[in-house]
């Protein structure tokens, strides 16, 4: 019989002999942990990059300095029709994580797993602390983390089955590329896995190739933004690497913080799964999955990316431990007595620390608030904005005609043009902001936030200090104190005071 009606003939069997995708309990998985993160949405308010992504998708482009267009696009039009809603803007978030622990426990069921192990893999990812916590915000990572899962999805099939999964993963590919360029190193490391370990068959189909051309014709309007501006994602990279963003951390911490992404209590699962897609011969078709692991590894600690980059592939590795971890569980009553308590524990800690449970007022000084930066990031914003408009309702009416708001960083500058003055002008330098300067030369008061006294006295004659920022529950943020200037006469012109302003990172 030819090779390839062999090939044919297993998958064939493959397919009828795969047990049916368990829908009921894995809906009830996703929907219940979409409902949780709705419930606690707006227990606190916005974070600094939804207030950004709603103050630049309000200028659409094809692209900004820092990420491609669609989840600011998104979120200014969340923003718009709900007419500025918390919930509605979340909303998505919240359907995307369910649908990621749904997908998990899908690809399960790809790799032979049961009923049983389907759930398990999807309870896995539920409970995850990386799902909860980026499920909670509108951002990137929510998008890309879904888009992997998926990706995954349709690479096992592809890789398997060939046909139109690889058309599908192209289509799946282009928009996650315009949501975050995090998803063309997971393409490279797959690719380099299939390279290093097979099955490099699939490479002489015609298919990979015209999905890999249907994601970089999805992806052109970002990378022709990109070029046409020098590439200031590339310089953003560096700063990332160098501890520019908040969330930053050592290189050395990537490998341990990779412990805690999915639950301390639940690596063997995926560490299991990835030992069977590296080992067994059932499996020889992934293996370019815990490949691309290791390779991504090696690439974010020599480019000094973030240590939840990874997050995306976990899926894939808790889709193929779940079914021997289950079978194994199901053997005993203390079996599966420990695993429940094993996925409640998870759940228990991922929940307190990285959703708005803890009150708000006790928030200062709490565990959640130390381990979660991102806790910090979403409080304080209306009383932010509301210290602004102070200041410039305190102006005389003919110098507000010509008083803007210069923010230090992209946060503060979303936080007032949601919640400041109307009629205010919100200017800053940092990340795609810069775009939107130099503010016009007739803008000769400056109410600023973020800078040091020394760097404004090098723009203005006069500088004094009006204001300080309290976010009223004494949580040590990265605005908490900052200084209020009132900024007049300008040394210079704006065209040559902006490049000295504008940052990324």
């Amino acid at each position: 019989m030819p090779r390839g009606a062999v090939a044919s003939e297993v998958a064939t069997l493959e397919a009828v002999t795969r047990e049916a995708v368990a829908w009921r309990g894995l809906l009830v998985i996703g929907g219940l942990l979409a409902a949780l993160l709705v419930a606690t949405s707006s227990r606190y308010g916005y974070h600094r990059d939804e207030l950004y992504f709603i103050l630049i998708g309000s200028r659409p482009a094809w692209g900004y300095a820092d990420q491609p267009a669609l989840v600011p696009l998104l979120a200014h039009a969340l923003h718009t029709i709900s007419g500025g809603s918390i919930v509605a803007l979340r909303f998505p978030s919240a359907l995307l994580a369910g649908g990621t622990a749904v997908l998990t426990g899908v690809m399960a069921r790809e790799l032979g797993a049961t009923g049983r192990g389907q759930l398990l893999a999807g309870a896995c990812m539920a409970v995850g602390a990386v799902t909860i916590a980026v499920g909670h915000l509108l951002s990137t990572s929510t998008v890309d983390l879904f888009v992997w899962t998926l990706l995954s999805l349709l690479l096992v099939r592809a890789l398997r089955d060939g046909g139109a999964a690889w058309l599908l993963a192209g289509l799946v590919a282009g928009v996650g590329l315009e949501v975050k360029t995090l998803v063309a190193f997971f393409l490279v490391a797959v690719l380099g896995g299939i390279l290093l370990t097979g099955p490099r068959d699939v490479l002489r189909s015609w298919r990979p190739w015209a999905g890999g051309a249907i994601a970089l014709a999805l992806w052109a309007p970002d990378l022709a933004w990109q070029a046409s501006h020098g590439w200031p994602q590339l310089d953003l990279a560096r700063g990332i690497a160098g501890g520019s963003s908040g969330t930053s951390e050592s290189r050395w911490l990537l490998l341990p913080y990779q412990l805690v992404l999915i639950s301390p209590f639940l690596v063997a699962v995926w560490v299991r799964g990835g030992r069977r897609l590296a080992r067994d011969p059932e499996f020889r078709r992934y293996r370019a999955f815990p490949v691309a692991y290791v390779l991504l590894v090696v690439i974010f600690l020599a480019t000094g990316g973030k240590p939840y980059y990874l997050a995306g592939l976990y899926p894939v590795l808790l889709a193929a431990g779940a079914e021997p971890v289950a079978r194994r569980a199901s053997l005993s009553r203390s079996g599966r007595v420990r695993l429940g308590i094993a996925l409640a524990a998870s759940l228990a800690v991922a929940a307190y620390l990285f959703l708005p449970l803890t009150p708000v007022d006790r928030l200062a000084g709490s565990l959640p608030a130390a381990v979660n930066y991102d806790a910090g990031e979403t409080v304080g914003w209306p009383r932010f904005g509301q210290t602004v408009a102070q200041v410039y309702a305190d102006l005389p009416e003919s110098e507000r005609r010509h008083a803007i708001f210069l923010g230090g960083n992209y946060g503060e500058a979303g936080a007032v043009s949601r919640f400041g003055p109307p009629g205010l002008p919100v200017f800053s330098g940092h990340n795609a902001l810069a775009d939107l300067g130099p503010p016009p030369e007739s803008a000769t008061t400056v109410i600023a936030v973020g800078f040091r006294e020394q760097a404004l006295l090098r723009w203005f004659g006069q500088v004094s200090q009006v204001g300080r920022i309290d976010n009223g529950v004494g949580l040590d943020n990265d605005e908490q104190g900052s200084t209020v200037w009132l900024c007049r006469d300008p040394r210079t012109r704006w065209a040559a005071i902006w490049p000295q302003v504008k940052t990324l990172g």
